[in-house]
């Protein structure tokens, strides 16, 4: 696959079906990229390899899209988690091998994203839900029930909505003990969303690059502080990759082999 370098951070260059042809041949992990995690990245370890790991790295930010063409390697299509999921399970509403469990949101907000997206798809392809306790990763008792319920659910898509870095360092940690699970999803807020709990921005503001400023304003006390101070950095740190030519950190491989699962019909 075609890759785009920004901040050191390989993003693949593909377009939503793309990704969604990819994903029903040979299954895969999907993370989002977005300017915060672009940040992260930075000063997380344990998120790199996460990110290593992960099979597919697509744009969820027009920001990350403008940087990529003011860097003379322009990114063909921004596709968020909340854009591409109810793409995906639209995508997949004839298809039953895609049966999806639900990772994450508040209690409640899961199981009506469940019966909505149930109802839009016209079949049960929400399979399963569940909405963990706060600190729950670090409570093994707990990730062995949420394994133990997705198994039991038959599903082979996992979405995991738990927030980064959260979602993609659980889907790294957990992703070996869930042999029958073909797809892993990092979507962020999209169950709050699916629910209709959260508000999604205007489409006008998400395709001009201000998603991110209708959130400050509906959550000013949470993102505050990733919008206003952890994200301003990155655009001198664009600045310099364009006009430096060494390194801004270490570079990371983003070749780990792949995971090969059986075709979806």
């Amino acid at each position: 696959m075609k890759a785009v370098n920004i901040l050191n951070t390989s993003i693949h260059n593909l377009s939503k079906l793309e990704l969604l042809e990819k994903l029903n041949r040979s299954g895969g992990v999907v993370v989002t990229p977005n300017v915060d995690h672009l940040m992260k990245l930075r000063k997380d370890p344990e998120l790199r390899v996460a990110y290593q790991k992960a099979d597919f790295r697509v744009c969820d930010s027009k920001i990350i899209q403008y940087a990529s063409i003011f860097l003379g390697q322009p990114i063909r299509e921004k596709i968020s988690g909340s854009d591409f999921f109810p793409a995906f399970y639209e995508y997949n509403k004839h298809n039953p091998e895609i049966k999806i469990f639900l990772l994450g949101a508040r209690e409640g907000i899961a199981k009506q994203a469940k019966e909505k997206i149930n109802q839009k798809v016209g079949r049960e392809i929400i399979v399963g839900y569940y909405s963990p306790s706060i600190g729950f990763e670090k409570n093994e008792e707990e990730c062995q029930k949420i394994l133990e319920l997705i198994r039991k659910s038959g599903a082979t898509v996992v979405a995991v909505g738990l927030g980064a870095p959260k979602q993609e360092k659980w889907i790294t940690k957990y992703r070996e003990q869930l042999k029958t699970i073909k797809i892993f999803l990092a979507i962020g807020a999209t169950i709050d969303f699916e629910a209709g709990y959260k508000p999604r921005s205007p489409k006008w503001m998400s395709e001009v690059g201000l998603e991110w400023f209708y959130r400050l304003i509906c959550e000013p006390k949470r993102l505050w502080k990733r919008y206003l101070l952890e994200g301003i950095p990155f655009f001198a740190l664009i600045i310099k990759q364009k006009f430096m030519a060494k390194p801004i950190i270490p570079s990371l491989s983003f070749t780990s082999p792949r995971k090969k699962f059986s075709n979806f019909k």
